[in-house]
């Protein structure tokens, strides 16, 4: 059910969790939950295929969204985030990394649809729709990887749905990445997502990376259909360290724009976040990380971006809470 590919991510087929309930197919779906758990105890990353979300889907988004970022900055600029007007978690629609920031990239960032907190831009027709589909089927991806993930880190049948059943904090980022000068490469620095669970939708350029085990990177190359799966820090806290949000970051290629969609399975911002029983004090160990509201942590996280530390050392990741 995992596959090498290439000495790259490993390759986790989730086409066991939408056939029958045969035994052949519960069998499938062991090899798959273990293989979800290999990469979550080693990297925290993996490609999965068979997933559920349509390919045409995948590249049409991809495709719309281009174009979108095509349109002349005057066009974007109207769909910017109006000024503390709105209830959203972060700022709805199109933005671009300030000029301050180490990295270079725009992007479109949308709420769940229900919410009604989203802006739109008119053009291409048809990238609302896209879009909308694609946070349709990826909050589906989401609560089934979910699932199995609370099978892999052996919890309560069911725990990880009611813990997360918010869907409020979840949001999508459609990113253009510019192409790379002869100064510097960096579209989005080395980094661990804050979030529960993340999916990366990528066109044909590449760039993305992922620290490995041996602390080499390793290219998340794109390959077609497949979406990128990967841990965040709100299951590295609760697994006490067990499962992993690995570092990753995007490298940007010369004379080529790269765009992505990424899904982001989130927390709501009340929830309190610490190292489960079942992996410290239930099996003796101390835990490794100190209790937090999970909105307390993102706004850390964005304090880093919009107004960044002088000293590296001085920016807020995980480790902040480690004991």
């Amino acid at each position: 059910m995992a596959a090498s590919n290439g000495g790259a991510l490993p390759v986790v087929d989730l086409a066991p969790f939408f056939a029958g309930d045969g035994a052949h197919d519960n069998s499938a779906r062991a090899r798959a939950i273990e293989a979800v758990r290999q990469a979550g105890q080693a990297t925290g990353f993996f490609r999965a295929v068979n997933h559920g979300v349509p390919r045409e889907l995948m590249a049409r988004a991809l495709e719309l969204s281009a174009a979108f970022f095509a349109l002349p900055d005057e066009e974007k600029a109207k769909v910017r985030p109006a000024e503390a007007s709105s209830n959203a978690p972060l700022p709805v629609g199109y933005a671009r990394q300030p000029a301050h920031s180490a990295d270079k990239n725009e992007y479109l960032l949308l709420f769940n649809p229900k919410l009604l907190l989203n802006k739109y831009p008119a053009e291409p027709a048809g990238l609302r729709g896209a879009l909308e589909e694609c946070f349709a089927k990826l909050t589906d991806l989401g609560l089934l990887m979910q699932d199995i993930l609370n099978e892999c880190m052996g919890l309560p049948p069911g725990f990880l749905a009611e813990y997360n059943s918010d869907r409020g904090f979840d949001f999508l980022t459609a990113l253009r990445y510019f192409p790379a000068t002869t100064d510097e490469n960096n579209g989005s620095s080395a980094h661990e997502d804050a979030n529960c669970i993340t999916f990366v939708l990528q066109d044909d350029v590449g760039g993305l990376e992922v620290r490995g085990v041996d602390g080499r990177w390793v290219p998340a190359e794109p390959v077609e259909g497949s979406i990128v799966v990967n841990v965040g820090d709100v299951l590295q806290v609760l697994s006490n360290k067990k499962f992993k949000s690995a570092t990753h970051r995007v490298v940007r290629r010369p004379e080529a724009h790269r765009h992505s969609i990424v899904f982001f399975l989130n927390l709501h911002g009340d929830k309190w976040v610490e190292p489960l029983p079942e992996f410290a004090g239930d099996v003796g160990e101390p835990p490794r990380y100190r209790g937090f509201r999970y909105n307390e942590y993102m706004q850390l996280r964005m304090r880093n971006k919009t107004h960044p530390p002088s000293r590296p050392e001085d920016v807020v990741h995980i480790t902040y809470y480690e004991i």
